[in-house]
């Protein structure tokens, strides 16, 4: 299964916020959208990838949040705005912002600098994968839940890793397969629900309060995030 990456649009103009959702579905990218500051904080999580954010918003204007938002999750920030005025363009980049599209503006350029900006993300924060309390390592294959060390074993870090990748969405048990075993060693369902079962033990020795792993009968699985 393909990690898709995720756009927040921040954009309280129905209209707009309906065609960049459009836009961007269109082009390969899964979209969050929120229509006030108050709401983008809210919604803003460790899923997200690159953030297009009005400046114009009701309550919490777009440069009251840009710090708040890079404190939930350090990513792009790509600012659209009708107003050109420079200081104002230095200004946000002080506070955080990436990048300034100056409303109306070319979808083809907005595409290339999304694209530009996803390309150049740090590459060791690929490596790491946060999903609530719980952060996955791919570099150090390590995994903490709650704040607490837990070790996996191979196989069992494999499938967390590709469950956490996917959060919220279901993985079937032949996706499961296909990535996580190879044509020699391959595996039954059997196989699989134990695996399972360890890691659901393992992540409630982190946060007993929480069940991680959802099961989707005769499917597969999916993680709550």
């Amino acid at each position: 299964m393909i990690h898709l990456k995720t756009i927040l649009i921040i954009e309280d103009d129905k209209n707009i916020n309906e065609l960049l959702q459009e836009i961007l579905k269109t082009n390969g990218y899964q979209v969050i959208s929120a229509y006030s500051g108050t709401e983008a904080l809210l919604v803003h999580n460790q899923n997200i990838d690159l953030i297009l954010l009005d400046l114009m918003l009701p309550g919490k204007s777009g440069e009251e949040i840009i710090t708040k938002l890079k404190e939930i999750k350090n990513v792009p920030i790509l600012v659209t705005s009708a107003l050109s005025d420079i200081q104002k363009k230095l200004t946000l980049f002080s506070l955080g912002a990436d990048d300034y599209l100056t409303k109306p503006f070319n979808h083809e350029e907005l595409l290339a600098r999304i694209k530009v900006h996803l390309r150049n993300q740090n590459p060791k924060e690929k490596n790491m994968i946060e999903c609530g309390d719980i952060k996955l390592n791919s570099s150090t294959y390590c995994v903490t839940c709650n704040q607490k060390e837990i070790i996996f074993s191979k196989t069992e870090f494999a499938i967390l890793k590709l469950l956490m990748q996917n959060a919220n969405q279901v993985v079937t048990k032949s996706t499961i397969f296909d990535t996580v075993w190879d044509p020699i060693t391959s595996a039954d369902e059997n196989t699989l629900n134990v695996h399972i079962s360890k890691i659901r033990n393992k992540l409630k020795k982190g946060n007993p309060t929480k069940d991680y792993i959802e099961t989707i009968w005769s499917i597969g699985y999916k993680f709550k995030n």
